[in-house]
């Protein structure tokens, strides 16, 4: 997991938070804008896993073309 990953489920969390917090005090803006937070999140985390996986299947390739 790179640094990027981490950033992107660190924000999920918070997301998640603040959607249950919004949801126990019946706070509609928070629990929308935790639901925001939370997408984005799943999305930093989802571009840079594929991000990562792409740049460890061009460094294999560049592996084996030198064999």
């Amino acid at each position: 997991m790179n640094k990027d990953e981490i950033k992107g489920v660190a924000k999920e969390i918070k997301g998640r938070v603040k959607e249950a917090a919004g949801s126990l005090t019946n706070d509609e803006a928070l629990e929308a804008e935790g639901a925001r937070d939370r997408v984005e999140g799943e999305l930093q985390r989802d571009l840079a896993e594929a991000r990562r996986k792409l740049g460890e299947a061009v460094e294999t390739l560049g592996e084996k073309i030198k064999s």
